[in-house]
């Protein structure tokens, strides 16, 4: 059963996933179109970030970022692929959705990319809805949008 809490970013294990989650995302995207955060913008005021781990080994891991306004977006929602279909990615969701209620948050946003079918029909199947580009990716063209009330 994993375990999931609030954690640092540079908590042990999390780096071995961002950097899992960036080869993941650079083998379907180039580059520009990537929009990860590092370990220094997780570290920033207003990112909380959620590990689940299994027998302490970090397994996964998501971020919740508030822009100030009642809204947040989650980031780096990212399962080891050896952990996938375990219900670790709904278990992260709702740590952060519920994190986000705490803090006031009425509505979450997320970016993802059309070559994850899985993970749009996760956030679909969790109540995300599609939008328009929002914040900083009024530009970006190879992008989905989503977002859900709280």
């Amino acid at each position: 059963m994993p375990v999931i809490a609030i954690e640092s970013a540079d908590a042990p294990g999390v780096l071995a996933l961002l950097e899992a989650s960036d080869a993941f995302h650079n083998a379907l995207y180039p580059p520009e179109e990537n929009y990860l955060l590092d370990v220094g913008s997780l570290r920033a005021d207003g990112v909380t970030v959620a590990v689940a781990r299994v027998d302490g080994e970090a397994v996964g891991m998501g971020a919740l970022v508030e822009a100030g306004d009642g809204t947040a977006e989650l980031k780096r929602m990212f399962v080891h692929e050896a952990a996938r279909g375990r219900g670790i990615a709904g278990g992260i969701l709702d740590s952060l959705e519920e994190r986000a209620r705490g803090r006031g948050i009425t509505t979450l946003q997320l970016e993802t990319g059309p070559l994850q079918p899985a993970a749009v029909a996760f956030y679909e199947g969790r109540g995300y809805r599609p939008i328009p580009a929002f914040g900083s990716y009024l530009e970006a063209e190879n992008s989905l949008f989503f977002a859900k009330a709280l």
